[in-house]
């Protein structure tokens, strides 16, 4: 997974972002930057994407993205979700502020008080939530926290006009076309959902059934806990999580593709994203964690 990046000047932050991805430049860009490489992204987009077929796609903004203090994350709902119901922020399992969660250990309900900052369309912070609960967190099987905050859905767009995004109920689809929206540095990237790992398996940790970006997706340190959104929606459909840096072998920041026969496949320079729609049964009224009702298959403690 990418290292969380912690109290660090900008400097290091720069540095941390250089050493993460050689090939893209350290320093965050500005606005036209951005539109610029989503620009030159979607000419890339895999055979049967929304992008290549011609299709009408939404323009994808930070709005209703967040930027945690040393990772990304996004303010999220599901189609059930009421106005008056404590909102839910999504990002990664090892982006809690209690550190990686072990294998096998799930995080359940447990007290916080984490800020996020909101971001607007445009990417600017407009105002910070506040956590008062880790609804829920682990590394096994996925790799995915959700806190649930101080406010509700109505509040937060009362105060700021921003909604949050619709967590997608359903499997994606290869070809699908996709924005990670990085909320910590403020950076979009474009590119398809190249297909799925069976098995992505990371030092410790082993997870179901990942994304796989294609290659345009250059996803660096920070960007951890990204949404990764369906260009032709505007849903959320996984959580950016990790690459493979050196093209080691299963190693920290070098997971490998293991299949149903056991065949690991190494992808250097190539990236990957937990999947989400298995989070929305598992969301119950008032936006508690229910891993007991129908249709969730989140690891339990």
């Amino acid at each position: 997974m990418y290292k969380p990046l912690v109290g660090a000047t900008l400097s290091a932050l720069l540095l941390a972002a250089g050493a993460a991805a050689p090939a893209v430049a350290a320093t965050g860009p500005d606005t036209a930057d951005v539109r610029a490489e989503a620009s030159d992204a979607r000419t890339q987009a895999a055979p049967g994407s929304a992008r290549a077929a011609g299709l009408r796609v939404k323009a994808v903004g930070f709005a209703g993205t967040v930027a945690l203090s040393n990772c990304s994350g996004s303010l999220v709902r599901t189609a059930a979700s009421l106005p008056a119901d404590p909102a839910l922020v999504l990002s990664n399992g090892h982006c809690l502020e209690t550190g990686f969660p072990d294998p096998g250990e799930v995080v359940l309900d447990k007290a916080s008080t984490r800020g996020f900052t909101l971001l607007n369309a445009a990417g600017t912070g407009v105002g910070t939530l506040r956590a008062n609960r880790i609804a829920y967190g682990t590394m096994t099987d996925t790799d995915v926290s959700l806190y649930r905050l101080t406010r509700t859905y109505a509040q937060i767009e009362s105060s700021y006009g921003i909604k949050a995004l619709e967590l997608d109920a359903a499997h994606p689809v290869r070809g699908t076309a996709i924005t990670v929206v990085s909320g910590y540095w403020k950076r979009t990237y474009s590119c398809a959902v190249d297909g799925f790992a069976y098995r992505l398996k990371e030092g410790a940790w082993t997870w179901k059934d990942s994304v796989r970006y294609t290659s345009a997706c250059r996803t660096i340190g920070g960007t951890s806990g990204s949404p990764v959104v369906a260009d032709a929606t505007g849903k959320v459909v996984a959580v950016n999580n990790t690459g493979n840096e050196d093209g080691q072998r299963c190693t920290d920041n070098n997971p490998c593709e293991v299949d149903e026969n056991g065949t690991v496949t190494v992808r250097q320079g190539i990236n990957y994203a937990q999947q989400t729609y298995g989070i929305v049964p598992c969301i119950g009224p008032g936006s508690r964690i229910d891993l007991t009702r129908t249709g969730c298959a989140l690891p339990k403690p």
